[in-house]
């Protein structure tokens, strides 16, 4: 295909926009690739189109390839299977809802699991129908609060979501490899740079889970991996290997003592190495229980409070929080909340005025969740429950319990490795571009998937369910792949194969340049073709050439003009090398360029 840029609907700028936060939204908006409607709402032009395009067709070619079937659902959906799986009121505020003009409720589709599920009950009935890949290439809508970074947080976004169904696990284990492998696939050829981690579920339910995601400084996204073994991931996903339960009986029993004027854990530690010297070490704020109080905001506008005991030397990570608890919302628990509670005295809680089942000593009666380092025969310093005063050699196990464990502290580099044993973890960023999770029969049971087994017995279908962010993947690969002079596309992916440039004023070069690109056309090479004349200079051409970021640029100019030497210039725009072509031949040395 041929775009000239004469009459192709573009507009390159030379400013960055200034809602621009990162790279890829700054150039794909300045290359003329999209443009912003509203808050996380972008309009695609031709441009970004072609490229769109492809990242869709390489998924569409992956997914046929494993058998999956595409199929198309609406996105605005009824109320009324939502409301079956609970997610019309889990959402919240994260789903776009309205009426029709009967009253009716509907919502802009976020995902479709409940859609896919009812599909499929409407026409499959027998194990012989299974088993069965469904998936679609199609927009969604999310309320998000914080719509930024253009393509890669917005409220409007192209997702390719699939589906398996099967009668058993062990069907559901196969399925998740088939799309597994076709995700190494999709992502291979996109491109970009990537790595595969444990992950959660989160709300969409389901247990085994892993996400796929491009490494970029940008990225939301904080994922670690082992210095040692092949240990990789998300930092919500981590668990922390709790230390060994060791024995407590020759510590002494727990005893209060003052500690004046030491709200914060660094002033306990100051005064304990002061009033209360070891004889082994000082003491450090990882020898100290800090108990923080949250609210949890539960879909249904319920509050709860909350306590989480964890070492003094760690805070609470707020995402790994909310992604244990999802679709709860968590917040920092405020005067107003604090004041109904009187057995909290701010600054010295301790786990005698916390706990559901604690009775005494006038306890909150507030769940109290810990960290798993606070195991059995730990040893702590902790509030006392009174004013300046702690309790030292409090002894978990011995002297308190919690209500459970919860995986909220961050997460460090140098920690050990929960995998092996001689590796400690590093962190980086990344992009979420893939989620593949055993869904498992959570929807199945909610709107009764059944279908008749082998033996004439009605049995709930397993599902699996994996995603790819379409109109992300564009961003997180012009992030992975532009320099400082523009958009770097690969081959695959690209707007067209080459952006052929005429470069002068003079007839016989925009001559030779129509030639050429004839000549690539009929070859079969897409061809982005400056052929813009007048005042635009041929600055101006190439610096448009090298921000649109086509893998090839050719200039034709002032050396066509050598009847006894005619060439013209070709350059890779990724490593900037240049060669000399004789015009004549030149489309054949292009299309093996091209063609590799």
């Amino acid at each position: 295909m041929l775009m000239r840029m004469s009459t192709l609907f573009v507009r390159t700028l030379r400013e960055d926009p200034s809602d621009a936060e990162v790279p890829s939204h700054r150039l794909l908006v300045r290359a003329g690739y999209i443009r912003r409607a509203a808050p996380g709402i972008y309009t695609w032009l031709p441009l970004g189109l072609k490229v769109l395009a492809k990242v869709e067709g390489i998924i569409r070619e992956e997914m046929d390839a494993i058998g999956a079937q595409e199929v198309s659902f609406p996105a605005l959906l009824p109320r009324e299977p939502y409301e079956a799986t609970n997610r019309w009121t889990e959402y919240g505020d994260g789903i776009f809802r309205l009426k029709d003009r009967k009253d009716a409720d509907y919502l802009l589709g976020p995902t479709h699991e409940e859609m896919f599920t009812l599909l499929v009950k409407d026409m499959y009935s027998s194990y012989k129908d299974l088993p069965l890949s469904l998936y679609q290439v199609q927009t969604k809508y999310r309320d998000e609060a914080r719509p930024r970074a253009g393509l890669l947080r917005g409220r409007e976004f192209i997702m390719k979501d699939s589906y398996s169904f099967d009668v058993d696990d062990a069907g559901l284990d196969a399925a998740y490899q088939r799309h597994r492998d076709a995700y190494v696939r999709i992502f291979d050829r996109l491109g970009f740079d990537y790595v595969i981690v444990k992950a959660t579920a989160g709300a969409m339910g389901g247990s085994k889970s892993e996400e796929f995601l491009a490494n970029a400084a940008v990225g939301e996204d904080t994922y670690v991996r082992c210095t040692n073994c092949d240990y990789a991931a998300n930092v919500e996903a981590v668990q922390v290997r709790p230390p060994a339960a060791t024995s407590y009986d020759e510590v002494p029993a727990a005893h209060a003592e003052d500690t004046p004027d030491t709200p914060t854990i660094d002033s306990l530690v100051d005064h304990l190495n002061a009033a209360f010297p070891r004889a082994d070490r000082p003491w450090t704020a990882g020898d100290t229980l800090k108990n923080v109080m949250v609210v949890l905001k539960h879909p249904d506008g319920t509050r709860e409070p909350l306590a989480i005991g964890l070492p003094g030397d760690r805070e609470v990570d707020q995402k790994r929080l909310e992604g244990q608890l999802e679709p709860i919302e968590v917040e920092a628990m405020d005067e107003a909340e604090f004041a109904k509670h009187p057995a909290l005295v701010k600054g010295y809680i301790g786990p005698g005025a916390l706990g559901e089942g604690n009775d005494a000593g006038g306890s909150s009666g507030i769940r109290y969740l810990l960290d798993p380092r606070v195991a059995e025969g730990t040893r702590w310093v902790t509030g006392a429950d009174e004013p300046g005063r702690h309790v030292i050699d409090l002894v978990a196990g011995r002297d308190f319990t919690g209500d459970g464990t919860i995986e909220a502290a961050e997460v460090r580099d140098g920690d050990a490795c929960p995998n092996c044993s001689d590796g400690t973890l590093e962190s980086a960023r990344g992009i979420e571009m893939g989620h593949v999770f055993q869904l498992g029969r959570k929807y199945a049971e909610a709107l009764d998937l059944k279908v008749l087994d082998e033996n004439g017995k009605l049995v709930t279908v397993t599902m699996g369910s994996y995603g790819v962010g379409v109109s992300r993947a564009v961003a997180a690969i012009a992030e992975d792949t532009l320099d400082d002079i523009g958009l770097c596309w690969p081959r695959e992916i690209a707007p067209a194969d080459v952006h052929v440039v005429a470069a002068g004023k003079d007839q016989a070069v925009f001559d030779a340049a129509e030639a050429l690109v004839a000549d690539l056309m009929a070859a079969g090479v897409d061809v982005i073709y400056d052929d813009r004349a007048g005042k635009i200079s041929p600055g101006v051409k190439f610096k448009d050439a090298e921000l649109i970021g086509v893998p090839t640029i050719v200039t034709v100019g002032r050396g066509v003009a050598d009847p006894a030497n005619r060439v013209i210039e070709v350059k890779d725009r990724r490593t900037g090398d240049r060669q000399e072509v004789a015009l004549d031949g030149a489309a054949d040395v292009i299309r093996a360029i091209v063609t590799g």
